[in-house]
């Protein structure tokens, strides 16, 4: 377990529980990538000018910050704008924006001239890296929160670490354990099956390509990179791309379209009604998912017409097609192609199925199965609009959602584009709930 603190703190709790006079923390966050990562900012913030300070500390099952790094291809961009960063929409004068990431980095002025609100995917690592370096939070690295119980006059969080278990007491627990990846039903993960989350990572492991073919399933974004960099990489082998469309879809990044994920968007959403919600989602779902950038499109359609007047075709598209079969084999993968309007079917050997086919919320039911009944922990669990998690029965603290609230929040429940402002919301909630009563906010 790596512990990182801010000079002259002392965690409370570092093995087995809580002394008994000891006060409990006013947050635990669960989790420490972009989310809380933002939110521990804004606590920083907070402290430096609130009479009241707000006693944190966070638990992340990885080694140290990484964000989504098995997939930093050379020469990828972020879909939204620099100003979509850690603090700015909440803070303009942060000293935690990307502005002064770059100034820091000595790149502001060649940022500048770069001329784009898209920086790569590997420098926004970088920022993100430098903030979750920078901030004074205590971050349990290398445990994991288990589960949250209802201890009477706290919440506690159970977290396991290489020195056993801890039991963490908390007035708020802020849940924000990212994305899990989503396999297809049936699908064992392996060497040579695997999903894209983990891309560059699962390649550095694979046996020597023998037939020199890919296969990768998924009409989003990054099936269309992972197609593009498995045929950069691999100059002789064949890459299959297999989905249920005729081809990928461009995103829809146009200026009003952007708007569904304004911070006032996620009032209107909250306020509506479930059919309106529904219905918004479907109207922009061009915004986010089973889709991708134009210029990506194009590039991969370019190349494909460049090897169909050549002759010596690599790359091949299998559109209104899926996955029909995919059998391991000691020296690969046999896999079967069915074309949905014909029914043909085309099979072959390759040496590995990469799956690009999305994430789901982080699952609740084991984590919170103590304080909440499993059927109130559906797709769909309810939350107030400072994504507080309703439940039936009165706990003596509060359980926030950074994700998975879709349903309620709309598109920005799990993306980027809104931490600063949910983190603003979920701490003002926190710091209202912390006033004794007759007390100022």
């Amino acid at each position: 377990m790596s512990l990182v603190m801010s000079e002259g703190a002392l965690p409370p709790g570092i093995a087995g529980r809580h002394g008994e006079g000891e006060e409990p923390l006013d947050i635990v966050g669960v989790g420490f990538g972009p989310s809380n990562l933002g939110l521990a900012i804004a606590i920083e913030e907070h402290n430096a000018v609130s009479p009241r300070p707000v006693r944190a500390e966070f638990v992340e099952a990885k080694e140290r910050f990484g964000w989504h790094s098995g997939m930093l291809l050379p020469g990828t961009t972020m879909q939204i704008s620099f100003l979509k960063d850690l603090a700015t929409q909440r803070n303009a004068r942060s000293r935690y924006s990307f502005v002064n990431y770059l100034a820091e980095r000595n790149r502001l002025t060649e940022f500048i001239n770069h001329q784009t609100f898209f920086p790569t995917r590997l420098e926004f690592h970088d920022y993100l890296y430098w903030a979750a370096e920078s901030v004074s939070a205590r971050v349990r690295y290398g445990s994991r929160a288990v589960a949250v119980r209802d201890a009477g006059r706290w919440l506690e969080v159970d977290v396991d670490g290489p020195d056993g278990r801890v039991a963490m007491r908390a007035r708020n627990v802020v849940l924000a354990g990212g994305l899990t990846p989503r396999m297809p039903s049936g699908v064992q993960p392996s060497v040579r099956q695997f999903h894209n989350h983990r891309f560059l990572d699962h390649l550095e492991e694979l046996p020597e390509p023998r037939h020199q073919r890919f296969v990768v399933v998924g009409a989003g974004q990054s099936a269309a990179e992972v197609t593009e960099y498995l045929h950069d990489r691999f100059g002789v082998a064949e890459v299959h791309g297999v989905f249920a469309r005729y081809g990928y879809s461009p995103a829809d990044d146009s200026p009003f379209a952007n708007r569904v994920f304004d911070p006032a968007a996620v009032d209107d959403f909250f306020a509506a009604d479930p059919a309106v919600r529904r219905q918004l989602l479907d109207y922009h779902r061009s915004t986010n998912y089973s889709c991708v950038d134009l210029d990506l499109i194009q590039s991969l359609y370019r190349r494909e017409y460049a090897e169909r007047v050549s002759g010596e075709r690599r790359l091949f598209l299998h559109g209104a097609s899926s996955l029909h079969a995919a059998k391991e084999e000691p020296d690969g993968v046999r896999v079967e192609i069915v074309h949905h309007p014909t029914m043909a079917v085309t099979a072959f050997e390759c040496d590995a199925v990469v799956y690009a086919t999305g994430f789901d919320p982080m699952p609740l039911r084991d984590m919170l199965a103590d304080v909440c009944a499993p059927d109130l922990l559906a797709d769909e669990p309810q939350v107030t609009r400072d994504y507080r998690l309703q439940v039936p029965q009165r706990l003596p603290g509060n359980i926030y959602l950074q994700g998975g609230t879709e349903h309620t929040h709309g598109l920005t429940s799990s993306l980027l584009s809104n931490i600063a402002v949910r983190s603003a919301e979920i701490l003002q909630s926190i710091t209202e709930s912390l006033q004794p009563a007759g007390d100022p906010a």
